[in-house]
């Protein structure tokens, strides 16, 4: 799966960031949230996201400890998505396994390691 660059999101990007801790197993968590991930990444606006678990030892005092990472194009479009009539059951299937903080961010800086084939602005190239 391609990796997108943080930058090709557009300006009005926002980031929705969700850390959940879990009540059932990890193997049910990742099963609820991929239908989850399916029904999202078919509305209009969503962009790309990243389901991150803690390392093996890693895990929070109450267990095991994920985060979701997603860019959408706009917040109205974020907005949309969970107001659809479908969304409440994704979110209670995945609410049933665990608990979450969930919040929306909007992009402020973005940094990526420096191509050394482009040159920076202002720059001749090499």
């Amino acid at each position: 799966m391609p990796v997108l660059e943080p930058n090709d999101v557009g300006p009005g990007a926002v980031t929705f960031v969700n850390r959940f801790t879990l009540r059932g197993s990890p193997g049910e968590f990742e099963a609820a949230f991929a239908a989850t991930s399916e029904f999202m990444r078919r509305q209009p606006g969503f962009r790309w996201h990243s389901l991150l678990a803690a390392f093996d030892g890693a895990d929070g005092a109450d267990g095991p400890q994920y985060v979701n990472i997603a860019v959408w194009q706009d917040e109205a479009s974020f907005r949309a998505a969970v107001a659809q009539p479908d969304f409440p059951a994704h979110a209670a299937a995945v609410r049933a396994l665990s608990t979450s903080e969930p919040t929306l961010y909007r992009i402020r800086q973005v940094r990526g390691r420096p191509d050394p084939e482009r040159p920076a602005s202002g720059e001749e190239p090499r």
